[in-house]
């Protein structure tokens, strides 16, 4: 960890400094004035764990904030939305006779989208039974029972996208994944919005390998206005890091504790076995615990995320995916690919670089996000 200057003391300050025998040591940063957590009425209610229905009414505010905040959905996902705008083209004077041709073309569409093969043929088949049975009439109908069959897939293996927290404090939420997908960013943003909800966050900064990985995290602490574990010592390790965290969590009376850990590739056997005693070292300081273990994944790699996602679902136990740097990407087909695949719901998309742009998922305002909505002649 970089040298704690004097000048440094003045952007936080240690609620526990460690004996000679502690590897750790905890900060709690005070937010810059002007940062986006320092907005007046950004907090839409005040409460604590203890109290009944707490993170059921965390996980009722987010999902609700999913919905408000369908214009990011909406710009997030435009390259995905043009490269299905044609889709619009194909049936804009649609006739029977040309069933054929305009669902080969669809077809094409969804493909380039990242829809994968298994999904495509599933939806392109399922229209022209419909078709060809009479159900489909128009272009219009044609468009409808598409996004049908896409929210339905969304819907039937992910319907979890709420955080599921328990009802005990401090809830653990452990982030994992591969080198650069985005883990230490999305952990940041992550508790950026658990805060503005109410949310009292702690966060452990799990990733010991990275030299500048604390550093990172610790900038995010300082900009959100929230506390952080850092180890003290080089020589500690990531399970004894992320036990502290959640020691002091649960001696401090904090809502949820966010665990940073280590990018890893899904092949190295070793790291991937760290994670497993990471697990198990929270699991010791509360039973159940992690609550959710969160896989980041970059969008842009599209269906070539899967076999990450495998590996890592079997060794930990995966529980939910972060999908990141969505807009920079014409892909978006592979949130439905993935959830289909893996059965793990998507909880929460990147849709931009800003603080505020990890959107809470929903399976609706996606479908709409991508599948352009105008008009189409019967």
């Amino acid at each position: 960890m970089a040298t704690i200057t004097s000048a440094s003391f003045a952007r936080f300050s240690v609620i526990s400094r460690p004996s000679c025998h502690s590897q750790f040591i905890l900060y709690s940063f005070a937010p810059r004035t002007g940062t986006p957590h320092s907005r007046t009425g950004a907090v839409r209610f005040r409460c604590s764990a203890g109290q009944t229905g707490f993170f059921t009414k965390l996980g009722r505010l987010l999902k609700e904030k999913a919905k408000s905040d369908v214009e990011k959905i909406f710009s997030g996902f435009s390259k995905t939305r043009n490269n299905l705008a044609v889709i619009d083209e194909l049936l804009l004077y649609w006739n029977l006779s040309d069933t054929d041709r305009v669902l080969d073309e669809l077809e094409e569409a969804l493909l380039v989208s990242d829809f994968g093969p298994k999904i495509t043929i599933k939806i392109v088949e399922n229209l022209r039974e419909d078709i060809l049975s009479g159900k489909l009439k128009s272009g219009n109908e044609i468009k409808e029972a598409l996004k049908r069959n896409v929210l339905e897939l969304l819907t039937s293996k992910g319907s979890k996208t709420e955080l599921q927290l328990g009802f005990r404090k401090p809830a653990v939420i452990m982030i994992v994944g591969v080198n650069g997908g985005g883990k230490t960013t999305s952990l940041g943003k992550l508790a950026y919005r658990l805060k503005n909800e109410g949310a009292k966050i702690l966060m452990a900064a799990g990733d010991t390998f990275r030299a500048a990985a604390s550093d990172q995290l610790e900038i995010w602490a300082e900009r959100t206005g929230c506390e952080i574990v850092v180890a003290e010592s080089e020589k500690a390790k990531a399970p004894s890091v992320l036990s502290q965290a959640v020691k002091k969590g649960k001696e401090l009376g904090f809502d949820i504790v966010l665990c940073d850990t280590s990018g890893r590739l899904h092949t190295n056997y070793s790291l991937m076995e760290e994670l497993i005693s990471c697990k198990k070292s929270v699991a010791k300081v509360i039973p159940g615990a992690p609550n959710e273990i969160l896989l980041v994944l970059d969008g842009t790699t599209g269906l070539n995320m899967l076999p990450q996602a495998r590996e890592f679902n079997d060794v930990v136990g995966v529980t939910g995916l972060v999908l990141t740097k969505l807009d920079g990407s014409a892909r978006g087909g592979c949130v439905v690919s993935v959830v289909d695949e893996l059965g793990i719901p998507v909880k929460f998309v990147g849709v931009g670089e800003g603080v505020e742009d990890l959107q809470p998922f929903d399976a609706e305002a996606f479908v709409n996000a991508i599948f352009i909505s105008r008009g189409i002649t019967d």
